[in-house]
């Protein structure tokens, strides 16, 4: 009589109903094919197990979170790899910020000779957009947002104004805000999407990057990866068209 025996550790699935995790398709036919780095993909992945843990919008996780949550910390120890956890973690986040799979807004709150920093990553989905968007423009924020005691968002949550940073969060006192949303800059999108960098088209980014918008320069990116042509030579035609002809 033959018996299987499974590797050591986990047991195996368990029977009956779990909780899953909704990961969208588009994340294996697109994402998972060009994720090299163990870090983005842990990373990334427990962001879908955090978020599908909350309700109400806009589902967001904070750095602090992030830094302090310990499962994850922990899938990140790599055998032989003398860098801590904390760094590994950072470096994922970048990589999913420059690949477009996160956004990361940074909220500037302005005291008394201090100024706080409070970072969120969202997934960038349509809804994402809109929320960061009008964060930006001075909208409702909703109170979580504002502090550093991450709670998952409640539906009958207040909104302060993206103005100020009102008395009602804890402090005594109105605080300025201000909202900065990091974007990857063209020296590492060109890393993250055609490889490393020579002195010499490093010098040609930082001419493209003094002469075109940013947000140009991302979406000849973005369509260079689509169109799976991956050289900057074919991302700078795309930005001499786009300035003699216009953007579509």
């Amino acid at each position: 009589m033959s018996t299987f025996s499974g590797p050591s550790g986990f047991t195996g699935f368990p029977t009956g109903k779990n909780p899953f995790v909704p990961i969208p398709e588009v994340f294996f036919t697109q994402l998972l094919p060009e994720i090299e780095d163990s870090a983005e993909l842990k990373v990334t992945l427990h962001i879908f197990y955090l978020l599908a843990k909350q309700r109400g919008n806009p589902r967001c996780v904070s750095e602090h979170e992030l830094l302090h949550d310990q499962l994850l910390l922990r899938s990140l120890k790599r055998r032989g790899d003398p860098r801590p956890s904390e760094e590994r973690l950072r470096l994922g986040l970048e990589q999913a910020v420059a690949r477009g799979t996160l956004l990361k807004v940074h909220l500037h709150l302005a005291g008394e000779g201090d100024v706080d920093l409070v970072g969120w990553f969202f997934f960038n989905t349509a809804r994402s957009r809109k929320v960061v968007a009008e964060l930006q423009g001075g909208e409702m924020i909703p109170a979580h947002l504002l502090t550093r005691d991450e709670q998952p968002a409640d539906e009958n949550e207040v909104a302060v104004a993206a103005g100020v940073y009102a008395s009602s969060i804890g402090y005594n006192s109105i605080r300025p805000m201000h909202i900065e949303v990091e974007r990857p800059n063209i020296f590492v999108l060109y890393e993250q999407n055609i490889g490393l960098l020579s002195p010499m088209i490093a010098d040609e980014l930082k001419d493209a990057a003094d002469h075109y918008p940013q947000d140009w320069i991302e979406a000849a990116f973005r369509e260079a990866v689509e169109q799976n042509k991956r050289k900057w030579s074919y991302i700078r035609a795309i930005l001499r068209r786009w300035e003699t002809e216009g953007r579509q």
